[in-house]
This record gives structure tokens, sequence and C-alpha cells, in this order.
């Protein structure tokens, strides 16, 4: 917990989702200039460690010195007017420049809508705001993403060379937005997205230090910040017990509401997170994979949908985790290599066909279920309800009742779960469930998959895909480890990351997924 009365933001990768276009053009960049002027290993392609170690955070002159040095390559400094080139370090600043002001002109910018929330949250409390960057585009960049209404003090590339102070992991951009804003650095949060720029917090002894974590490699940003998220989603913002100033810390768990979410399909910063990481793709079926519908024998894959999970599976190891028995789920998605899990988990069918049952309690809950089932059957007297008995669950689905069902249907069904102390019931997308009372859900057989598969925390990315209230669990597992993508156009809190709007998201998600990972040779 901790007491601010000032929070100071970076722009790129906190505020505006450009981090990945400045990599993008950073790139471009390099991979030409090393293209004409290196060999061997100095000629290796630029990569998201080169950039988060030589250029995230500071001056673009700086950042083109950093990393030809780190090549064993040395440039004349030259002059900010250089043209556009690779004679001197300026002239390459100003060649990359000119590819970011191009895309940023071709694509706009997209902002992160829970930063907005965020400030707005410090803003009902009092807390004073600043956005600070090393690039002399941010007034551009803050305005195109229209943000800039949020901050009484900008602090950038432009004051850096009017005033001579240097750039990150010293302190001083920090330090003089503090001053600006007339509060003293103990008083107030950094908010940065970069190993540098949380150096930088540290070194300007703020009283908070926030590491946001979008590339899902938390450990560097960790060795600096007092609290690493993936996202200020994961943050909340109270009034502080003195009346002075807010109190911030983390939610557990966390929660933003699904419009507010980045949509997946287009997601620069995707890329950035795969890099280098051992990708392992975990989905629902239904509302995922393929749109609800009535009758669920009907929920077929379409050719697209199968192709690109296909597609995905060659490149990394997938998991369909779905609320079907386990050998529905297998028989409607009919691919090979690929792991499946059944039942909410209770059973899960390896991709060399062994089947496993994790939990130790799976045994002795068919018979409760067989008696609770049949205390079930009378729901069917309303019309339009039907259940459908799984092995270790019941659904009992309303979807064809008419809209004022469910309310005689709710209570019935709770009647008989309050009878088995064994079993609870759930909601989903128009039916009630009884399922174990254990806990064991989705994200316990995510978390068991991956220790099944030998997958290394810190070098796999999992990625979670699912639509309902069942899979928050699954979403919730992955939270700091990789990425969840909710398939929803509801207005509810999830633990996703990002968001689809429905199957056809889904499908374009991991088409790409497939198409990068090949790419990057992952």
């Amino acid at each position: 917990m901790y007491t601010i009365d000032a929070a100071i933001f970076d722009t790129d990768g906190v505020i505006t989702q450009t981090a990945a276009v400045h990599f993008t053009a950073w790139k471009n960049v390099f991979d030409d200039f090393l293209a004409g002027h290196a060999s061997g290993a100095a000629a290796a392609e630029f990569t998201d460690a080169d950039y988060r170690h030589h250029v995230d955070g500071i001056g673009r002159y700086d950042g083109v010195d950093a990393f030809l040095r780190s090549r064993g390559i040395e440039l004349p400094w030259g002059d900010p007017d250089d043209p556009a080139g690779d004679t001197t370090v300026c002239a390459v600043g100003n060649k990359k420049n000119a590819a970011f002001e191009d895309a940023v002109r071709e694509h706009g910018v997209r902002a992160y809508i829970t930063t907005r929330r965020f400030i707005e949250a410090l803003h009902e409390q009092g807390v004073r705001t600043a956005v600070i960057s090393a690039s002399k585009n941010c007034e551009m960049v803050i305005r195109a993403a229209g943000m800039e209404d949020l901050f009484e003090v900008r602090v950038d590339g432009n004051d850096a060379d009017e005033l001579g102070f240097p750039g990150k992991p010293a302190p001083d951009v920090f330090l003089q937005a503090a001053s600006r804003l007339g509060v003293e650095p103990a008083r107030a949060a950094v908010i940065e997205d970069a190993i540098k720029g949380v150096q930088a917090g540290r070194a300007g002894d703020f009283g908070l230090v926030i590491g946001l974590d979008r590339t899902r490699n938390a450990a560097p940003l960790a060795e600096f910040a007092d609290i690493v998220v993936p996202d200020l989603g994961d943050l909340a913002v109270t009034a502080a017990a003195a009346g002075v100033g807010a109190v911030v810390e983390r939610t557990i768990p966390a929660r933003t509401r699904i419009p507010d979410l980045p949509d997946a399909t287009v997601d620069y910063d995707l890329t950035r997170q795969l890099s280098g990481k051992t990708v392992a793709v975990f989905t629902d079926y239904d509302g995922v994979l393929t749109p609800i519908v009535a009758r669920p024998q009907d929920a077929v894959l379409s050719d697209g949908m199968r192709a690109a999970l296909r597609a995905v599976a060659s490149t990394a190891t997938v998991s369909v985790v779905s609320g079907r028995d386990l050998d529905d789920v297998a028989s409607m998605v009919d691919l090979d290599g690929l792991w499946y899990a059944g039942s909410h988990g209770w059973e899960v069918r390896a991709p060399d066909g062994t089947v496993h049952h994790p939990h130790p309690d799976a045994a002795a809950l068919e018979p409760v279920l067989d008696a609770a089932e049949q205390q079930l059957s009378s729901v069917t007297d309303i019309d339009g309800v039907w259940i459908d008995r799984k092995r270790f669950a019941i659904a009992v689905h309303y979807r064809a009742a008419a809209a004022d069902a469910s309310t005689e249907l709710e209570s019935r069904v709770s009647e008989v779960a309050h009878a088995y102390r064994e079993l609870r019931m759930t909601t989903g997308k128009k039916v009630y469930e009884l399922r174990p009372a254990a806990d064991w859900n989705k994200g316990t057989v995510v978390t068991w998959l991956l220790e099944q598969m030998d997958l290394a925390a810190d070098t796999t990315l999992p990625v979670y895909f699912g639509d309902d209230i069942t899979d928050e669990d699954g979403f919730g597992a992955v939270r700091s480890l990789g990425v969840g993508i909710v398939v929803s156009t509801d207005d509810r809190d999830t633990a996703a990351h990002l968001r689809v709007d429905d199957p056809a998201g889904v499908q374009t998600v991991l088409a790409d997924l497939a198409a990068r990972i090949a790419g990057d040779g992952a």
C-alpha cells in the first residue's frame, strides 16, 4: 500500500500503444543499417531484447549510439539537422523518427483505456499528474491518442535539449516533472514500462515505482520497481486515511471492463510478447472456437477455424479446455497432437492418448452426481429446459425457455445444489450447472497442464482464449505469466488482457499467432 500526491507517466507503452510501433521502426532502420555495415554476429537482426536494453526509454540519438556500440560499431555523432541516412548517429536517429511519424500518420495512435481509467481515479482523489517522454514527439502522440486533457505538466525530449539534462536511467526527467508539479519525489509515483525508466524512478528516490510488464518479462522490472503489473487495471486507487493524497495498491483478482480492453486483432505488443518464448495456447470450445448455438451438437468447427487451429498447433502446444465431457470435446475438435481437458479440467487426455484425472476426488464424485441428476429430472417440466449430464457436471439449459422461467429454475437447481456438500451451482450463458465443489477449475488445470508439459515459467507464454464466467479462472491463471483473450462484447469485469468480439476474431488471432511464431523461429 502506497500513498501519493502525484503520478508521473511515461508515454510509449504506458499511456499509448506505441511501444511496438517504435520497436518496428527501430527494427526496420537497424536491420537495414546492419545489412550494409556489419558482418558475422554484429549483423544479427535487431531483437526485442536489443530494444529493451539499448533504446527503450532514452533519447533516440543516445539509443542509436548505444545499440551500434553494442555491435562494435562507432559512428560520428553528426548534427540533429542531418538528413535521414546512415552516415552519422543523428542521421540514423532521424531516419527512425521519420519511420515512426509515417506509422503514426498511417495507423493513428491507440491509448490504453485502462490507463485513462487509472488516471481518472487518481484525479478523483486530488492526485496531480504529469507525462514524460524521451521523444520530441510526445505532444503529437498524446494529442493523437486523445489523452492530452489528463496532464497538467509535460516534460519531453525538447526540454532535455533545452535544459541539457541526461536521459534515463538518470532520474532528471522525472525530477523535473515532480518539480513542475510542486511535489517531493517521496510523495510521487513513477509509472514506466522500460527497464531504464524504473531504474530512473528508483535513482530519483520516488515514493512508488510501478513497472508495467507489457511484454511478460517481469524480472528486470522487479529489480527496481515496487510493484510490477501487466496493466494498470491491476491497481486500485482509494482515498488516503489522512484525507490527503491517494492510496495505490494491487487488486486481487485484477478486473477490467471488457470494452476497455485492447482489441487482440490489432494489438501490436503481441509480437513483442512472443519474442524468445515458447507459446502454449489454451482455448475453450463453445463460444470461442464456434458460436454459441441452441443445441450443443450443432456447434461444429468451421473449415477456417480448423485450419487456424491446425496451423498454430504445428508451431505451439495447444490445449482445448472445455466444460464438455472429454470424449465430446475431443470428437468435436478431432485434431491429433492436442491436449484435451473436459469437464472444466476434471479429466484430461494427453496427445499420446493417456487419460488423466488430476484431482484425487474424481472417482468419488460420480455417484453424488448420479443422485443429484435424479433429483433434478423434474425441472424438465418447464418448457424449453433440458438437462445435459456430463461425467463430472450436470448442466441445466434454458436457452429455449421463456424469459421469465429463469427465476423458478434457478431456485429449483439451487435447492438441489444445497443438498450435496460435494457440489456447487455455477452459472453460464443460459445455463445453470452443478459442478464439484472442490477447488479445481479451468485455471487450476491450466497450471497443471503447464507442469505436465514441463514448460518453464520464465520462457513460456501461455495464451488463454475464453468467453464466459468459467473462463475467468483461466484468465487468472495466466494473468501475470501470459495473455488472456476474452471473446465477448459484454460490458462486465474480466481478468483478461485483450478482447475479440467473436470466434471470427479468435480465428484471426490464431492464424496470426501461427504466422508470427513460425516467423520468429520459436
